[in-house]
């Protein structure tokens, strides 16, 4: 069993954000030499999520559309405690929902994905420089 890291740097180009990353992460699959595991890629920042689903223009703005709703301001009656903070609570609940990692197959010295699918890191506090953390476990 052998395990390879990789850390790459992603630039969130909005408030709200859908980057696809994909690409880091085949890119650390064919670095790391493995041919037969799991690729575990997360996100170690509070206000983002990763997802995996269709690069679609029409849905990657619905993904932004859905985020924004799911972030938009309470009245002030109904503010987050967290709020006094930095005013940022619901980008933080938002990626509970969301979740900081995917896990996927790798095969053949290949990330497995379906023929549609794309991974996805989620901003809802940006933009801001991110990392992601992708560990690829395996022989």
């Amino acid at each position: 069993m052998r395990l390879y890291h990789a850390a790459p740097a992603v630039r969130t180009s909005g408030r709200i954000a859908v980057e696809n990353v994909t690409a880091h992460v085949r890119s650390a699959v064919e670095s790391s030499g493995i041919k037969e595991g799991i690729a575990v890629v997360s996100v170690p920042h509070t206000t983002c999520g990763m997802a995996v689903n269709e690069d679609e223009s029409g849905l990657r703005q619905d993904m932004q559309r859905l985020a924004a709703r799911l972030l938009s301001p309470l009245a002030d009656e109904q503010r987050f405690s967290h709020d006094c903070v930095d005013d940022n609570a619901q980008a933080h609940l938002t990626s509970i929902l969301l979740g900081h990692s995917v896990t996927l197959p790798v095969s053949a010295a290949a990330l497995v994905l379906g023929t549609w699918q794309s991974v996805f890191l989620i901003e809802m506090d940006g933009p801001r420089n991110r990392s992601l953390d992708i560990r690829i476990l395996g022989e």
